[in-house]
């Protein structure tokens, strides 16, 4: 078989759920989208399920049908873009909950689905989605006489804990919610950390729950092993990949590892990234390409038969570093071509 091995350690995942859930002082959710951050939002959903989670979120209605095909009938499933045009049939038909962003979207959920449950997004200062202070004050009294089930907003710097942004928006969703009775959430994973302050009646752990940054507590989920296709021995002077990146100085044995950017590892590891051997780090030597890398494994004992990319040694927040961008990022580029293996759950 040429293709990695991606583990998905479902008993950590829920491992991660319950312990974000007993730092929470109200319910606990989970944020799924993006198919389980790149894990596949069945087998994630159903085990997050069997912990306890009933209320889920994800990005888009077409990721809301999934789920509940997925989980059945029974959970919440709250979808953070709100109620797009053409939404409606499957809002209904799945009994969907879309977060309403803005008066139209209200106009368009409440004159398509009379008295079909939504919730409510606010914008306290990110500026991303939700209604902001002026069109909040504005539609609040008739939001509010439609019962929503929930009214949300999203923290911009959660994961700076000192960071001023915190407070204020956690000052303006008070403001903005003040002497409504609706159960109220502003916290995820980041959100969570920070303290009771900012959980209200409901968290929505997402990141943390695939062992990602900000919770360093969190058990890793996720591991990848790469098969070696083939290894060769390389002459002072004699290059390795596409541009001739990376040249030999010395006699150096090669192992070339099926994967590559279009399996989600980037190219920008190219002659920066390591995989380990066991204990042993092995260093990428000339460019990342579509779905073949060059490794080091010059000082083994032993040609590898498979090398670990994310593992003991090496979690997804330590490749995010390599890369220069954030573990999120590296959870959902995981591609297709891996052969998924799910342990525990």
């Amino acid at each position: 078989m040429a293709t990695g091995k991606l583990t998905i350690d479902l008993d950590a995942l829920t491992t991660n759920w319950r312990s974000l859930a007993g730092m929470s002082a109200g319910e606990t959710g989970a944020v799924v989208k993006a198919n389980g951050y790149g894990l596949g939002i069945e087998r994630v959903a159903r085990a997050l399920a069997r912990a306890g989670a009933g209320r889920f979120f994800v990005a888009v209605a077409e990721e809301g049908a999934d789920l509940r095909h997925a989980l059945g009938p029974g959970p919440e499933i709250n979808v953070m873009s709100g109620h797009m045009p053409g939404d409606t049939d499957m809002i209904a038909d799945l009994a969907l909950t879309p977060m309403i962003n803005s008066f139209p979207q209200l106009l368009r959920h409440v004159e398509a689905l009379p008295g079909a449950p939504f919730g409510i997004q606010l914008d306290t200062g990110m500026n991303r989605l939700g209604m902001e202070p002026g069109e909040w004050a504005a539609v609040r009294e008739i939001a509010v006489a439609q019962n929503p089930t929930l009214i949300m907003s999203h923290l911009a710097c959660a994961d700076e804990p000192n960071h001023d942004m915190n407070q204020q928006q956690l000052r303006q969703f008070i403001e903005m919610t003040e002497g409504l009775s609706i159960p109220r959430s502003l916290a995820a994973t980041g959100g969570i950390l920070l303290g009771k302050d900012y959980h209200f009646d409901l968290t929505r752990p997402g990141v943390g729950l695939f062992g990602g940054r900000p919770f360093d507590l969190a058990s890793a989920v996720v591991s990848l092993d790469l098969p070696v296709i083939q290894v060769r021995d390389l002459e002072p002077g004699e290059t390795v990949g596409y541009g001739n990146s990376w040249t030999a100085s010395t006699p150096t044995r090669v192992a070339t590892v099926s994967g590559g950017y279009a399996d989600g590892i980037h190219r920008i590891l190219s002659n920066t990234g390591q995989f380990h051997f066991g204990d042993t780090p092995c260093p990428i030597l000339g460019r990342v390409s579509m779905d073949l890398i060059g490794v080091d494994v010059t000082h083994l004992d032993e040609d590898p038969a498979e090398l670990t990319l994310i593992g003991e040694h090496q979690g997804v927040d330590d490749i995010a570093d390599m890369a220069g961008t954030i573990g999120y990022e590296i959870l959902t580029s995981l591609g297709a071509r891996y052969n998924r293996r799910y342990i525990g759950g």
